[in-house]
């Protein structure tokens, strides 16, 4: 179910009490499965709240179009409390994205690029900002 007529994704809810362990982590079945159109992936997200009140992320995430059996999420804890899940509550948000299928090329080597063989944080190079901020009101328009 769409949390709102804008929202990308759709929630997906605990069908039973969950209690998921300080520290720990434990895949919960959600009583779905999907129907993928070719070209398609399903993503599992965790949902924000949970993250940032309670510690929960979410591993794996990945549902291919040709999976027909149950979603599962697993559903890990960083914090140091107990999570307690109730029956009937969104537990994560399951997005579907278009992709590109098409056969991977082997390559002698890659094209060069600007960002070349640099890694993490590459882009952290100085000025950072190149466009100033006004204080302009927010604008509100109803469709």
């Amino acid at each position: 179910m769409k949390g709102s007529r804008m929202a990308t994704r759709h929630d997906i809810y605990a069908i039973e009490e969950i209690l998921i362990p300080p520290q720990g982590q434990r895949l919960v079945e959600t009583g779905i499965a999907v129907g993928l159109l070719v070209d398609t992936y399903a993503y599992l997200a965790p949902r924000s709240g949970l993250a940032s009140k309670k510690g929960i992320d979410l591993g794996g995430g990945v549902i291919d179009a040709d999976y027909t059996g149950e979603v599962k999420v697993i559903m890990i804890n960083h914090s140091n409390n107990d999570c307690h899940m109730m029956e009937g509550e969104s537990i994560a948000q399951i997005i579907i994205e278009k992709i590109d299928m098409s056969d991977s090329m082997e390559a002698d080597k890659p094209d060069d690029t600007i960002q070349g063989e640099k890694g993490f944080g590459w882009m952290d190079l100085s000025p950072k900002r190149v466009v100033q901020a006004t204080d302009i009101p927010p604008v509100v328009c109803l469709l």
